[in-house]
C-alpha cells in the first residue's frame, strides 16, 4: 500500500496537542508586556519628554538660599599682666586669645525676562518630544508585524518540518520497495543505491528543518518572553481579498500622511529649525530680574585668664534689580553654533527625505506583494495537486516498468517542494496585508484580530 505524502502531512499537522493552543493575540499581549524593544522605545520617549520640563524650568523663577559661617583668628597674641591680688605685685604675664565669627544668610529670586534662546530651546524640546512620541507609535505598530512575522515563520517552518518528515517516510518506503525488488531480481542494485541516497538526504533535511523550527520558536520567544511551543495554525480556506483601496497611489498617499516614521522625521526637522533660532539668539541681549535678601551677623570673643567678652551685631538688607547682558564677542563660538545647527537641520531634512522614499518603496512593494500573493497562493495550490498526481502516476509507471526509481524520487521531491511553497505563500499573503498597513501607518489591534480569526 503506497504512502500518500499529503495525507501523512495533514495527519501530522492535525495531531492533538496536550495543552491549549496559543493564538496570535495571545502572543501580541505577551509581547506588549515583555518585549524589550518596545520597552526601550517607551523609556526613550519618557526621557525625551523630560526635556520639555527642563527647558520650561529655565523660564520660571529660580530661588536659591545661602548660609555661610566663618571664623577668623589673630596671627599674634597680645601679652597680659598677672598681679597678686593682695600685694598687687606682678607675678607673671599671659597672652590673650581671641577670634571673630561671621554668619551670612541670604536668599535670591531670579526671573528671566527676555531670553530668546530659552524660548527657542523650549520649542525645540517640544518638537523632540513629539518626534519621540511618533517613534514610539512606530515601534508599537512594528511590534504588531514583528509578532505576526515571527508567529507565521514558526507556522511555515512547522509545516516544512511536517512535510520533510512525511517525505522521509515516503522515501523510506521507496527504499524498502527497491530493496525488495532487488532481492527478487526485479531491479538493479543502482535502484537501491539511488533510493538510499535520497532517503539519507531526506533524513538530513529533517534534522535541518527541526533546527530551523527551533530557532524560529526562539525568535518568537525573544519578543514575547514566553515559550512558543503550541501555536494555532492557519485554516485551509482564506479570504483572497485584494487591498482596499485597490489603488497603489492611494496607499502611497496614506503612507506619506500617516506613517509615524515620517512624522517623527518631520518633527526632527522642526526641532533642528528651533535649534538654529536658539543659536542665533546667542547674539541678542538678555534681561533678568532679581530679588535678594541678605543678613550678616558678626561677633568677637576675647579669652584671657580671668574674663571674656563678646559683641553681637547684624541686620538684613533687601535688593531688587534688573540685569542686562549684551553679548559682544565670544571668540566665534556663537557663529560656530549657528553653523552647526544649520548642518544638523540639513541632516534632519535629508533623513526625512530618505525616510519618505523608503516608506514609498515599502508601501508599493507590499501592495504588489498582496496583489501577486492572490495569484501565487492559487498557483502553488494547483502545483501541489499537480505534483501529487505526477507522483502517483510516476509510482504507477515504476511498478509496471515504464518509469525508473529516479523518476519516482524526483516526483517525491517535487511534491515536498510544492507543499512547502504552498504553505509559505499562504502565510506570506496574510503577513503582507499586515505589513502593507503597517508601512502606511494604519495597522492596529483590529487588524491582528482579523488575522487571528483565520487561525484554528
Amino acid at each position: 500500500m503506497r504512502l500518500k505524502l499529503l495525507t501523512v502531512a495533514l495527519a501530522l499537522a492535525a495531531a492533538p496537542f496536550a495543552s491549549h493552543a496559543e493564538d496570535l493575540l495571545d502572543a501580541y499581549r505577551q509581547a506588549r508586556a515583555n518585549d524589550p524593544v518596545l520597552s526601550q522605545a517607551d523609556s526613550t520617549r519618557l526621557a525625551t519628554g523630560e526635556g520639555v520640563t527642563q527647558a520650561r524650568a529655565l523660564l520660571l523663577p529660580q530661588v536659591n538660599a545661602q548660609l555661610s559661617l566663618n571664623q577668623s583668628d589673630p596671627n599674634g597674641r597680645s601679652p597680659a599682666t598677672i598681679r597678686d591680688p593682695e600685694t598687687d605685685a606682678v607675678i607673671g604675664t599671659v597672652s590673650d586669645v581671641g577670634h571673630t565669627r561671621t554668619r551670612d544668610m541670604g536668599a535670591t529670586v531670579s526671573q528671566s525676562v527676555v531670553d530668546f534662546s530659552k524660548y527657542a530651546d523650549l520649542k525645540a524640546a517640544r518638537s523632540s518630544a513629539d518626534s519621540q512620541n511618533a517613534t514610539y507609535e512606530a515601534a508599537l505598530q512594528q511590534l504588531s508585524t514583528r509578532v505576526a512575522t515571527a508567529y507565521f515563520q514558526v507556522l511555515t517552518n512547522d509545516d516544512a518540518l511536517t512535510f520533510q518528515k512525511a517525505n522521509e517516510q515516503a522515501l523510506a518506503r521507496q527504499l524498502e520497495q527497491a530493496q525488495q525488488r532487488f532481492d527478487v531480481g526485479l531491479s538493479a542494485i543502482t535502484d537501491v543505491q539511488d533510493a538510499k541516497a535520497q532517503h539519507d538526504t531526506a533524513v538530513a533535511q529533517v534534522i535541518t528543518a527541526e533546527n530551523t523550527l527551533a530557532d524560529s520558536r526562539e525568535a518568537l520567544t525573544q519578543i514575547t518572553g514566553q515559550p512558543a511551543d503550541n501555536l494555532k495554525k492557519l485554516r485551509d480556506q482564506l479570504p483572497m481579498d485584494a487591498p482596499s483601496p485597490n489603488d497603489a497611489k492611494a496607499w502611497v498617499a496614506e503612507a506619506v500622511k500617516s506613517s509615524p516614521t515620517i512624522i517623527a522625521a518631520q518633527y526632527n526637522v522642526e526641532s533642528a529649525e528651533h535649534s538654529i533660532s536658539s543659536a542665533r539668539a546667542g547674539h541678542l541681549p538678555t534681561l533678568d530680574a532679581t530679588l535678594g535678601y541678605s543678613k550678616s551677623t558678626q561677633w568677637s570673643q576675647n579669652v584671657g585668664t580671668t574674663s571674656s567678652s563678646s559683641t553681637l551685631n547684624g541686620r538684613g538688607s533687601t535688593s531688587v534689580g534688573l540685569t542686562l547682558n549684551v553679548p559682544i564677542f565670544s571668540g566665534g563660538a556663537t557663529q560656530s553654533r549657528v553653523r552647526q545647527s544649520i548642518y544638523q537641520r540639513d541632516a534632519a531634512q535629508d533623513s526625512l527625505e530618505s525616510t519618505r522614499r523608503q516608506v514609498v518603496r515599502d508601501t508599493l512593494n507590499f501592495y504588489r506583494s498582496v496583489v501577486a500573493g492572490i495569484s501565487k497562493v492559487e498557483a502553488t495550490k494547483a502545483a501541489v495537486e499537480s505534483a501529487e498526481s505526477a507522483r502517483d502516476a510516476t509510482q504507477a509507471g515504476f511498478e509496471v516498468g515504464t518509469r525508473t526509481i529516479v523518476d519516482v524520487l524526483i516526483a517525491q521531491q517535487n511534491l515536498t517542494s510544492s507543499l512547502s511553497d504552498y504553505s509559505q505563500a499562504r502565510h506570506q499573503f496574510v503577513l503582507d496585508k499586515l505589513l502593507l498597513k503597517q508601512t502606511a501607518g494604519t495597522v492596529d489591534v483590529k487588524d491582528l484580530e482579523a488575522v487571528n480569526s483565520l487561525l484554528q
